[in-house]
C-alpha cells in the first residue's frame, strides 16, 4: 500500500511539472520580467525571465499574468518540445509576471516584435562593451519567431539567424583553445550544429540553407597550414564544392576567391617544394578559378582580389610567406 501512494504522489509530482506541455499558451517576454509570487509588486520575487526565454501563460488578472517559468536553461539541444521539462535543473516555477511585453504565436503582428527585438539583441551584441546576455537573448528570441510563426515571412531568416548566433558564439569560445590551431580539422573542438543542420532540412534550396551550410564548413577547416600543402589543398576543394553545389548562395562568389586563394597559396608551397609540376596545376587552377568569377560575378570585390592574386602569381610574387625578394 505504501508502494502505491509513493508512485501515486510521485506520478502527481511529475504530471505537475508536465502540465504546461499541455495546457496554457507558450509565450516570451520581451524584457526582463520579475516573477513574484502574488499578482502584487510588493510579494515575494520568485526568479526572472530574460527576454527569449520562455513562459506558458496559464492565467491572466487585469494587469498581471500568471505564468510557469522556465528562468534558466541551458539549451542542450534544440528539439522541437516545449523547454519545460522534469529536469531538475530546469523545473519551471509559477509565479506572476506584468502584463507587459508578452508574446505569443497569439500576438498581433508578434513576428515582427520578436524579430525586432532580436535584431536590435544581436546589433548590441556587436558593439564595443556589449551587454552580456545580447547574443543569447538574440539567439533565443530569433528561436522564438520560427517556433511561434512558422508561416511568417521572417521564419526562415530567423531559424538561421539563431542557429548562426549560437554557432559563431561557440566558434569564439573554441578558438581560445590550443586545440582549434590543429591541422586535422578531426582534432579541433566540436562545435553544436544541430541547428544549422535544422535550417537545411526544413528550408531546402533556399538561401538560408545555403548560409548554414556555409557555416558548417568552419568544422571541415584546417588550424594552422604548418607550410604544408595538404590543408589548403583539401580546403580549396571544400569551397569548390559548395559554390557548385550553391551556385545562388550570397557565399558563392566569396566561395571561389577562398578556392582561387588556396590555389594561389598552393603555387608558392609547391615552388619552395621545387615542384615544378604541381605548381604549375596550381597556377592553371587559380586561373581557371579567377575565370569562373569573370563570368559568373563580375562586379564583386571577390573577383577583382582574384584577379589581383593571379596577376601576382603570373609575376612571380609569393602568395604564401614572404613576398620580398
Amino acid at each position: 500500500m505504501l508502494r502505491f501512494v509513493l508512485i501515486l504522489a510521485a506520478t502527481t509530482v511529475l504530471n505537475a511539472q508536465t502540465a504546461p506541455r499541455r495546457t496554457g499558451e507558450r509565450a516570451t517576454v520581451l524584457h526582463t520580467a520579475v516573477v513574484y509570487v502574488d499578482p502584487d509588486a510588493d510579494s515575494q520575487k520568485v526568479s526572472e525571465v530574460s527576454p527569449g526565454n520562455e513562459v506558458v501563460v496559464i492565467q491572466r488578472s487585469g494587469p498581471w499574468v500568471k505564468v510557469f517559468a522556465n528562468t534558466n536553461v541551458e539549451e542542450k539541444n534544440e528539439a522541437d518540445e516545449p523547454e519545460f521539462s522534469v529536469d531538475d535543473a530546469a523545473v519551471p516555477r509559477a509565479g506572476w509576471i506584468r502584463d507587459k511585453g508578452v508574446v505569443s504565436a497569439q500576438t498581433p503582428n508578434g513576428d515582427r516584435l520578436l524579430y525586432g527585438a532580436a535584431a536590435t539583441a544581436e546589433a548590441q551584441a556587436g558593439e564595443p562593451h556589449a551587454p552580456k546576455l545580447a547574443a543569447g537573448e538574440a539567439h533565443l528570441l530569433y528561436r522564438r519567431v520560427a517556433e511561434y510563426f512558422p508561416a511568417s515571412p521572417l521564419a526562415g531568416e530567423s531559424a538561421w539567424r539563431s542557429a548562426d548566433i549560437r554557432w559563431q558564439e561557440e566558434k569564439f569560445d573554441a578558438r581560445s583553445r590550443p586545440s582549434y590551431n590543429d591541422p586535422d580539422p578531426h582534432n579541433r573542438p566540436a562545435l553544436y550544429q544541430d541547428g544549422l543542420r535544422k535550417v537545411m532540412k526544413q528550408q531546402p534550396g533556399s538561401r538560408y540553407a545555403a548560409l548554414a551550410a556555409w557555416d558548417l564548413l568552419d568544422a571541415k577547416m584546417c588550424g594552422d597550414w604548418q607550410g604544408l600543402p595538404k590543408c589548403p589543398a583539401m580546403e580549396s576543394d571544400i569551397y569548390e564544392k559548395y559554390a557548385s553545389q550553391f551556385p545562388d548562395s550570397p557565399k558563392a562568389a566569396e566561395a571561389l576567391w577562398d578556392a582561387a586563394y588556396r590555389q594561389g597559396v598552393l603555387v608558392s608551397m609547391y615552388t619552395a617544394e621545387e615542384s615544378r609540376k604541381k605548381s604549375d596545376a596550381a597556377a592553371a587552377h587559380a586561373h581557371a578559378l579567377r575565370d569562373e568569377l569573370m563570368a559568373k560575378f563580375a562586379a564583386s570585390d571577390y573577383t577583382a582580389r582574384a584577379q589581383a592574386m593571379v596577376y601576382r602569381v603570373e609575376q612571380g610574387i609569393a602568395i604564401y610567406g614572404s613576398d620580398r625578394d
